[in-house]
């Protein structure tokens, strides 16, 4: 589903050249929770942006279903982005000037998903936000924000969903409610979840666990099933 093939990132700092994410190589099955941890600047976030296609590797290749996005252009990435990846970010990243309901319609209309309004308003029902729906993310709390970004992210259906701290500005109740949807639907629909996260508890419940400091792997742990 995900294979990572000595991918690097390495970014101008001055004169000098900052190593990110040293070359690793890396295979996520399809159905596969994975939580990657570490502390800040380990690399966290480039290796879930660099997945998403949202930036470019300096070396190696990135193929998600067997498709090289590293080869790929804006526009190929953008529509495999549309239909094959969802993407949760810490700061929820709705558009202020759209309800609930429209921040999960607008990536089904932009994909023409026949049926969009009804299956907007069946996520904000499975996300808990049945009566929320006409709301603008400045009249909701953080976490039901956050409720909104999942259920977006599920929009079109993506067999892989990537997560970056999702539940890092939220308080421990709001927190532990976006990890059991996240959990939830990992395991309902067998969708793909690449969890970053600061929260070693929430790590722990992970099939894997991958750790990263100073931009190299340290870390690759398998639990034990328990499903």
């Amino acid at each position: 589903m995900i294979q990572l093939s000595k991918v690097s990132k390495v970014v101008a700092s001055g004169s000098e050249q900052l190593t990110i994410l040293h070359e690793l190589d890396l295979d996520i099955p399809s159905g596969q929770f994975v939580s990657v941890i570490g502390p800040s600047g380990s690399g966290k976030s480039t290796l879930l942006g660099l997945i998403a296609g949202l930036d470019a590797p300096s070396s190696g290749s990135i193929l998600l279903n067997g498709r090289d996005i590293t080869r790929m252009s804006e526009d190929e990435l953008a529509e495999l982005r549309g239909g094959l990846v969802g993407f949760i970010f810490q700061s929820f990243h709705l558009i202020p000037s759209l309800t609930a309901f429209e921040n999960i319609l607008i990536p089904m209309e932009i994909a023409g998903v026949a049926g969009a309004g009804r299956r907007a308003r069946s996520l904000l029902d499975e996300v808990g936000l049945h009566d929320r729906g006409h709301h603008y993310p400045s009249q909701l709390s953080g976490g039901e924000q956050q409720r909104v970004a999942i259920a977006r992210a599920f929009a079109n259906d993506p067999q892989i969903l990537l997560a970056d701290e999702p539940t890092g500005n939220l308080d421990s109740r709001n927190g532990g409610h976006i990890f059991e949807l996240l959990l939830n639907l990992n395991r309902e629909r067998g969708a793909t979840l690449v969890l970053v996260t600061h929260d070693q508890q929430l790590a722990d419940l992970a099939d894997r666990r991958i750790g990263l400091r100073d931009g190299r792997v340290v870390e690759d742990h398998y639990r034990q099933a328990t499903r």
